[in-house]
């Protein structure tokens, strides 16, 4: 019998990793707040290197803070209680309640993750306690069984907040069927039981052409079909939960000659972070924003550099030389190239990055690619924090946040970039063509971002509301999810918790 003193909630597990989660957690939180509920996104463990900085001072995966914007509410450390931040392919930095726990590498995670539950319940307890609804995002599959001792992310959880579940398949991966039936086949009987519904999700095309298809995996796993989701392309027009999504091209109706474009170079390095500084740019019709990988060098039509920000600030650095993307980014600058640095980009962009306890894995001090005349030391204490203020050169208002251990100093920084909540920070090169800054978020604004891309190239085209587009295009998918499933039968799941 479901407990009355508890909120309505129900999770949302996938079937395979990137099936759509997050996005479907976002249009149910929207949807169901446009009906009068107070509605909470919440995910137990999260990994990502894109966080977002919360009022209370700590962080969160992006995504978490993009549903709680569909939620109309602000980001708190309980949404998203674990956070995983790789530093090497075998370890992660562990934020646990928005602050740092510790650095683990997978095995040990793995053994002690079940440390982490009574802090996961803490926090769904605290959101449990002012709504009406919650909505949890599982992490990965209930399918890999492997790791359901001690599990905190998916079924574990499900199991210590007493949760009902609904399963999301991909169908655009291929082989939905025997995803969902073969997750169903996996799972022992107990998990298998929380489990009451399914939804396909990102088909191309007349959805009742799948209807075979529902009704296999019906007919296979007892489970209740929601329903189909189609396409939605507009998600493109979302803060990309992975780097990847940034590569997806954007089309507007206005298009721009790609010849008079503003053109900016990001070179992906492995452990970019707070990749969402992008999103607003790659969005304007004005510029043409092109993610190089490992492998290639930089264009040599550049308008703009962009070193965004980075997890392990000095392995990007050792990676950044090993592509000779250093070579590129000189000659660029050379040729009366601009470069911004986000963070670890501003870091690298400096004399010498100084890690004397070695917190990021590599002990001692590096040169770093010289072009701002300041040096960096990493030290153990964390600043995170919302911050908002404007720009000294446009006086143009800025509002964001920063994520980072280190201090910076140099001569550059008599040429600060912004003043935040009355005190100057960044630097900018003695001949104006070099920027770093901690800040993040700021090509939010779009009053900033179209002078930013003013002093780059005058007569750069900018005409993107990026705020009234992240909100139209979160209205518009709670439409569209409305529309193919049925959201009445999602809420009358949850109240059988």
């Amino acid at each position: 019998m479901a407990d009355n003193r508890r909120p309505p909630a129900i999770m949302i597990q996938g079937a395979g990793s990137n099936v759509g989660k997050s996005l479907i957690v976002a249009g149910l939180c929207r949807a169901f707040s446009r009906r009068g509920l107070k509605v909470r996104p919440f995910k137990p463990q999260n990994m990502s290197n894109n966080a977002a900085a919360t009022p209370e001072g700590g962080e969160i995966g992006r995504a978490q803070a993009l549903q709680a914007k569909a939620c109309g509410v602000p980001p708190s450390i309980h949404m998203n209680p674990v956070l995983l931040k790789p530093e090497t392919d075998t370890g992660s930095q562990i934020i646990v309640q928005g602050r740092r726990w510790g650095t683990m590498r997978a095995r040990e995670f793995g053994q002690r993750k079940s440390e982490l539950l009574p802090a996961v319940m803490d926090s769904f307890a605290k959101l449990s306690s002012m709504v009406d609804l919650i909505v949890v995002e599982g992490a990965g599959s209930p399918a890999e069984v492997n790791l359901r001792e001690g599990d905190i992310a998916n079924m574990g959880f499900a199991e210590a907040a007493d949760l009902p579940v609904i399963l999301a398949g991909d169908i655009e991966r291929g082989g939905v069927i025997a995803n969902l039936v073969g997750t169903h086949a996996v799972l022992p009987s107990a998990d298998r039981d929380r489990i009451k519904a399914f939804i396909v999700n990102k088909f191309r095309g007349d959805v009742s052409l799948f209807d075979g298809g529902m009704k296999a995996i019906a007919d296979h796993t007892g489970w209740s079909p929601l329903g189909v989701i189609p396409y939605f392309d507009d998600a493109r027009l979302l803060p990309a939960e992975d780097i990847l999504d940034l590569d997806r091209p954007v089309d507007q109706e206005e298009q721009t000659s790609e010849d008079t474009k503003l053109k900016i170079i990001v070179p992906v390095m492995g452990r970019i972070a707070n990749y969402d500084d992008l999103d607003p740019l790659k969005l304007e019709p004005g510029v043409h924003l092109e993610l190089v990988h490992r492998g290639r060098p930089l264009p040599l039509d550049a308008d703009l550099v962009i070193l965004p920000g980075s997890k392990s600030t000095i392995g990007d650095l050792i990676a950044l030389r090993e592509e000779g993307w250093d070579i590129d980014i000189a000659a660029h600058i050379r040729r009366g190239g601009h470069v911004l640095g986000l963070c670890g980009g501003y870091q690298i962009l400096g004399k010498t990055i100084d890690d004397p306890e070695g917190i990021e894995g590599h002990l001692g001090c590096y040169y770093g690619l010289g072009h701002l005349d300041v040096a960096t030391k990493l030290l153990p204490d964390k600043v995170i924090r919302p911050v908002n203020g404007h720009h000294l050169s446009s006086k143009e208002p800025v509002d964001g946040y920063e994520i980072h251990i280190g201090r910076t100093e140099g001569s550059d920084c008599a040429r600060p970039v912004f003043e935040i909540e009355k005190r100057n920070t960044g630097a900018t090169s003695a001949n104006g063509q070099i920027i770093g800054t901690y800040v993040h978020g700021v090509f939010g604004r779009d009053g900033f971002r179209r002078a930013f891309l003013k002093s780059i190239r005058d007569g750069a085209a900018s005409n993107v509301n990026y705020e009234a587009t992240v909100e139209q295009t979160l209205d518009a998918f709670a439409d569209h999810l409305e529309h193919a499933i049925d959201t009445d039968q999602v809420l009358e799941i949850a109240r059988t918790r």
